[in-house]
């Protein structure tokens, strides 16, 4: 397993992932009742810092809403304290996940090849054995 790290200015070695951008951090918001407006979002989290930006998701085919959410911090302290003090606050109807956002470049992998795999059910059995 290979860790890629960078020095930061601050003298910490921190993992590639955690960089954060000039411009401030994202962090994800998660569990939006669908009634809940970008305005809405926007006025919640002003209350930790100053919110440069929110993008609500929406399904790309249908144009529906995913639930789901980002929002930008002007500094990482904000955005610390957003995940700190509204992780599981109520916004709307429901209670809002509030977590780090990850990278854009950031992908999912799973394990290497492809193939059957499993217990094997569905197979013919082989003659001769």
């Amino acid at each position: 397993m290979c860790i890629q790290v960078s020095f930061m200015t601050d003298g910490n070695y921190r993992p590639a992932w955690e960089r954060k951008l000039k411009m401030g951090i994202e962090v994800y918001v998660g569990r939006i009742s669908g009634t809940v407006t970008a305005d809405e979002v926007r006025s919640l989290f002003s209350v930790v810092g100053t919110v440069t930006s929110v993008h609500l998701v929406t399904d790309a085919a249908s144009g529906d809403f995913r639930g789901c959410g980002y929002v930008r911090m002007s500094t990482d302290e904000e955005a610390r304290e957003a995940i700190d003090l509204l992780n599981g606050a109520k916004l709307g109807d429901s209670l809002i996940v509030v977590k780090d956002a990850p990278p854009k470049n950031f992908k999912k992998t799973g394990p290497a090849g492809g193939g059957q795999r499993g217990n094997g059910a569905g197979k013919q059995p082989q003659k001769g054995r």
